[in-house]
């Protein structure tokens, strides 16, 4: 990359010494891993047929379309990018689905004739010997026409194959880049990549080799609290010791294997944190303030600041829960998740909403929690809001968010700013991404910044836990955690703690717990999804409103919103609020309906004036954490009646805010011209879109925040973990993620899981002077 290219020139003494006193924290931009390919060639060849026909090579004279830069893109087809290798390497290492065989079987069958025959049908005969074809030596518009049908098959293992496919060839193909950083789709859609100014920011650093904060700038904040365990042995041992931790190192072993038992080190402190998100965060930071000698065990990696590309390909594959390609058993709900230093808080979307009065209510009234109606929660949502700077203003608003503001504002819909834990002035688009420039106030910007500044905590990313370890296992004799066991690479690592505090979200922690033999018949139920739909309208850049220079991708992420009542429904789980959405060209691209390879390409060359509008559920809790992959998810039939409500009102709000051309993410794809359909014809569209069902791969649901699958509670019969935090079963092993919740909570959850978390971190600190 460019960056990496001027970061290498002119290497001075002072930055040379950086280089070994903080290891590999310079993260390389141009290196990615890359991942072995487990298919066959057979496989291959179906494959490659798949995705030529999804995105194939098509003359941009024919649809009106001269211009170099989209005739260039139009001509383009996915094997001539490369795209079917990487989507193979994605499927072969990347993708853990318990679903997945459905695509190796199904692409090995379209490399026969009789398996063309079953899943293609009549579209494999050719008339003449040998009558029947391959998948790949069908004609192109055979195999188009088998696609189409693929996507709206009665049978479901059919859409699950080709759904799973599109996302995955859309999202390489509109996100991998050449080596200037750039996508040769890019130009013709109006996108931009990662702005110019923070290539202007980069610059500046280099300028400032030689000054006393170059190492923050460039490192971020935390440098000073990351261990690197590929350093050598002995420099990770002092830096340990060096913080007051104690070390044990491995006695010698013929065979330099490594197990729980003979670890290959092990480290001992107070407390002991898995996971770096909104939760363990939170706990961390507080703990280490008030003296305690606390270690922060993160899965992910750390990206800070200069070390940040915001590709988008690169970033979900770095910094997102299973490289962003995770989703329910049924794949009918895209799931994203954090999976990086500072969690979900590093790669959200900035809304920093308190929680809601009635929900507060509802949890202290109906689960029994007191905390909820305390004046310590209270006191909580106010500090953790401080300490993130969070505010409701924005000195400009970007595309979706105007959009949606004025919809609502023509409607006579109620529409409010939403609070964020950045600047006024900030407007990017990019935080999703990371923050570049260090704004967005997540975890690793503030909660784990006084985990480091304190003296008393450090952080090591990468590191898988593996179990949860605790004393007093036979007979009835009572349980006690002493720690973790994680694993760095192939070598086995042991934390003695004090207090285990587990804060792997909801996803995860579950599972940790479970593999560590825990009971609790709560533990992996009762998840939340907070299941999103979306609808689209486009704006034509020759239009005065919005001003041409806005583009659907710049600007604050959340800055607007509103909501949808259900008038019929006694609870406020009919509840649906209306924000706007990241969506960068591979998401956007995975997300949308392909209905030709023609109408896809050109949806797509629509992307930078094209503004999405989402309703989000609070729903009621119908998911199960089977495994890290198995996520069951069942939308019951009044969530789903809510969320089509909502969807009903996201497409009001669009044709009201001016949109031309107007659709939703249902499977067949259609789309309305508001500007030339009657007022009749634009209300059956509305009508008959929103009425469509949204199960069984229908339409795309996705979710960005999940909870409830280890909640809280006063009895072990309906709960996985005590008021406090800690579980029923192991004492002094305490939860501290949205996991924990009650129920669904119906806004974003990042004040609410740091509220939580920070009355948890207190229940520990109070658990840990007792054990003095």
């Amino acid at each position: 990359m460019e960056y990496q290219n001027k970061s290498n020139l002119h290497k001075d003494s002072m930055e040379a010494k950086l280089d070994v006193e903080f290891g590999n924290l310079r993260q390389k931009d141009e290196t990615k891993t890359l991942y072995a390919n487990s298919l066959t060639a057979r496989e291959m060849e179906s494959l490659v047929a798949i995705c030529d026909t999804l995105i194939p090579s098509l003359d941009g004279a024919e649809v009106g379309h001269l211009d170099d830069g989209v005739a260039g893109y139009y001509s383009a087809s996915a094997s001539h990018t490369g795209t079917p290798d990487r989507v193979a390497r994605l499927l072969s290492q990347r993708l853990h689905h318990p679903k997945k065989w459905i695509l190796r079987v199904g692409l090995w069958s379209l490399s026969t004739w009789i398996g063309s025959l079953v899943l293609c049908g009549r579209r494999s005969f050719i008339g003449g010997f040998p009558y029947f074809r391959r998948f790949c030596r069908l004609p192109k518009k055979q195999r188009e026409e088998t696609l189409i049908n693929w996507a709206s098959s009665y049978f479901l293992l059919l859409r699950m194959f080709f759904r799973s496919i599109k996302l995955i060839t859309a999202l390489v193909f509109f996100t991998q880049v050449d080596e200037k950083g750039k996508n040769l789709a890019w130009k013709a859609m109006g996108y931009n990549g990662p702005s110019s100014d923070h290539n202007d920011h980069e610059e500046k650093l280099n300028e400032k080799k030689t000054n006393k904060k170059m190492p923050k700038e460039i490192f971020g904040p935390l440098y000073k609290g990351i261990i690197d365990l590929k350093d050598p042995r002995e420099a990770v041992t002092k830096k340990l010791t060096g913080h007051g931790f104690t070390v044990s190192t491995q006695k010698s072993n013929k065979n330099g294997s490594s197990s729980i038992s003979n670890p290959v080190m092990t480290i001992r402190c107070d407390a002991v944190v898995v996971g770096s998100g909104s939760g363990g965060g939170v706990v961390a930071g507080l703990l280490a303030k008030a003296g305690y000698k606390v270690l922060v065990v993160e899965k992910g990696n750390y990206y800070a600041r200069s070390n940040l590309t915001q590709l988008e390909g690169q970033a979900m594959d770095e910094m997102y829960l299973s490289g962003g390609l995770l989703a329910t058993s049924d794949m009918n709900v895209v799931i994203l998740a954090g999976s990086t230093v500072g969690g979900g808080s590093t790669i959200n979307w900035s809304a920093s909403i308190k929680t809601p009065e009635h929900v507060m209510k509802e949890w202290a009234e109906r689960s029994e929690l007191e905390l909820f109606e305390s004046d310590l929660y209270q006191e909580a949502m106010d500090v953790v809001c401080e300490r993130m700077g969070v505010q409701c203003g924005f000195v400009e608003e970007g595309f979706n968010n105007e959009v949606l503001r004025k919809g609502c504002e023509e409607l006579g819909l109620k529409v409010k700013n939403i609070p964020r834990n950045a600047s006024k002035d900030h407007y990017c688009g990019f935080c999703s991404l990371g923050c570049k420039k260090g704004q967005k106030q997540g975890t690793s910007e503030t909660w784990l910044v006084d985990l480091v500044e304190s003296g008393n905590g450090l952080i090591l990313p990468g590191c898988k836990a593996m179990e949860v370890l605790y004393k007093g296992e036979s007979g009835n004799k009572k349980k006690t955690s002493t720690g973790i066991a994680f694993a760095f690479e192939e070598e086995t690592y042991v934390v003695e703690s004090r207090a285990t505090i587990v804060a792997c979200g909801a996803l995860r922690t579950p599972h940790l717990l479970k593999r560590s033999g825990l009971k609790n018949g709560n533990i992996g139920r009762n998840l939340c999804l907070h299941p999103v739909v979306m609808a689209w309208g486009w704006f034509p850049e020759e239009e005065k409103w919005p001003e041409k220079k806005k583009k659907s991708y710049e600007g604050g992420i959340m800055t607007a919103m509103s909501s949808v009542v259900n008038a019929e429904a006694r609870t406020t789980y009919g509840e649906t609020v209306i924000q706007t959405p990241s969506l960068h060209p591979g998401m956007f691209s995975g997300v949308i309906p392909w209905a030709s390879s023609n109408d896809f390409k050109t949806r797509m060359l629509k992307f930078s004036r094209t503004a999405h509008v989402f309703t989000l559920l609070r729903d009621k809790g119908n998911g199960t954490i089977n495994s890290k992959s198995y996520i069951d998810y069942n939308l019951n039939d009044e969530d789903e009646e809510s969320l089509k409500k909502g969807l009903k009102s996201v497409l009001n709000i669009l044709i009201a805010a001016g949109a031309e051309e107007i659709g939703t993410h249902n499977s067949e794809g259609k789309s309305l011209n508001v500007r030339t359909a009657s007022v009749v014809e634009t209300e059956r569209f509305v009508r008959e879109e929103s009425s469509k069902s949204l199960k069984d791969l229908s339409g795309q649901m996705c979710s960005a925040h999940q909870m409830g699958s280890c909640r809280m509670g006063i009895r072990p019969e309906e709960s996985a973990v005590k008021p406090t935090g800690e579980t029923w079963e192991v004492e002094g092993l305490f939860v501290a993620d949205t996991s924990v919740f009650p129920t669904a909570l119906g806004v974003n959850p990042m004040v609410t899981v740091m509220s939580i978390a920070y009355c948890i971190g207190l229940n520990v600190v109070e658990a840990l002077k007792k054990k003095k």
